[in-house]
């Protein structure tokens, strides 16, 4: 069975998805201008999300996902307090993980957080990135990309700017 990995992701212009503390408060709320997520998070059935990101969801008022959410972590983690959650912890090399997933009938991942995208793309597993710049430097935090084993050539697949500043540009993976 194939299985799809996409990422939908906010970053600043200078390449940080969050602050070094991990808070993404540079990242404006949408004022009502679509980016293109609703549709995206229709296409997923699945969500991985790295240990980190998923301490920050705990903190939303409302639990943001009404999809099944793997995160990636050694330790027992928290659950949400939202009775609509479904979440569940995983473990192993994003190869496991993946073939983990499909084996449960899961067809396309959301991979979500700096470290599980960072492992997920230089596994080779990443198909799919859409990347939203956000118009501020904010000098330090959690990069997007990290150090990769080779270079992994992407096809631009379109871009499109929005009147909030916001730019957001999609690619395929092509290895």
């Amino acid at each position: 069975m194939t299985i799809k990995a996409s990422v939908f992701i906010g970053a600043s212009l200078d390449g940080f998805i969050a602050r070094p503390n991990g808070a993404f408060d540079f990242l404006p709320d949408d004022g009502g201008e679509e980016h293109g997520y609703a549709a995206f998070i229709a296409s997923v059935d699945a969500i991985v999300i790295g240990r980190n990101t998923y301490g920050v969801c705990l903190e939303f008022e409302e639990w943001p996902y009404d999809k099944p959410v793997f995160v990636l972590s050694t330790r027992p983690i928290d659950l949400p307090k939202s009775p609509k959650a479904t979440v569940q912890r995983m473990e192993g090399s994003p190869t496991e993980i993946v073939r983990q997933l499909a084996a449960l009938g899961f067809k396309h991942l959301y991979v979500d957080g700096g470290i599980t995208i960072q492992r997920f793309l230089s596994a080779g597993l990443i198909q799919r990135m859409i990347i939203t710049r956000v118009p501020v430097l904010i000098g330090s935090g959690i990069p997007l990309f990290g150090p990769l084993p080779h270079d992994v050539k992407l096809r631009h697949v379109e871009t499109r700017s929005y009147s909030s500043g916001l730019v957001t540009s999609e690619y395929d993976v092509l290895g």
